[in-house]
């Protein structure tokens, strides 16, 4: 979920979907020498980082995996896991690329925007004023089941900006999408094994970039998928 007030000021909340058994550090300065001043959540084995952000420009970044077109086998494809790292230190990806699709989720001073790689173009989406959502498809994409299911929810509660209380009310109401199977096609809280994928949803992150600086907080779930223990 992001709701956009104005150019460079957006609030964020993201769920992480990811193996069980790939170790992870929550956020933090794990990149001192290559990117300093960025903070991330890492993942280990590759080095790299699922979200990013960089204070002092007013940057943040989320990666999500994204079907591809094209016919890019594993053995030659490079790691996304420096897409967001990137893009905090003001470097966004250029097509073509040697890796799997992904949409690329950035907020920066200029605004906010969605790049989205299929594995044969790279395209920019804008990310206009209002809330909106995201998964492995387009921005908004009403045949995503758990954007049908829940945007309509999120938007409801009115701009993140009117509320100084906007993150415990999305989050009140990510806890409430939790209360679906995280099987259920409609569920943001996830298992995707169901579904040939052994990702589940691991943490979440509430983050905001506004003029006076940028705030971001992450939770790990109890246990995959679940939200309670």
């Amino acid at each position: 979920m992001i709701d956009v007030e104005d150019a460079g000021s957006a609030r964020l909340l993201a769920v992480r979907d990811e193996d069980p058994q790939r170790e992870w550090d929550g956020l933090g300065p794990w990149w001192p020498e290559q990117y300093p001043g960025v903070s991330g959540i890492r993942d280990r084995r590759a080095g790299g980082a699922w979200l990013a952000v960089n204070a002092a420009e007013r940057r943040l970044a989320v990666l999500l995996n994204r079907a591809d077109v094209g016919d890019l086998t594993d053995d030659r494809a490079v790691s996304r896991g420096s897409l967001a790292l990137e893009s905090v230190a003001g470097r966004s990806p250029e097509g073509p690329l040697p890796m799997h699709g992904f949409n690329l989720l950035e907020v920066r001073p200029e605004g906010a925007r969605v790049l989205s790689w299929d594995g044969a173009t790279l395209r920019e989406t804008p990310v206009d004023a209002g809330t909106h959502m995201i998964a492995h498809d387009d921005l908004d994409d009403d045949a995503t089941p758990r954007i049908h299911a829940w945007l309509p929810r999120f938007r409801a509660l009115g701009p993140a900006a009117a509320s100084a209380e906007w993150a415990e009310e999305w989050i009140a109401l990510l806890a409430e999408a939790a209360a679906l199977s995280p099987e259920d096609d409609r569920a943001i809280i996830r298992d995707n094994r169901p579904h040939g994928y052994p990702t589940q949803s691991l943490l979440y992150c509430v983050a905001s970039v506004t003029g006076e600086g940028v705030e971001v907080h992450d939770r790990a779930l109890p246990s995959p998928a679940h939200w309670n223990a």
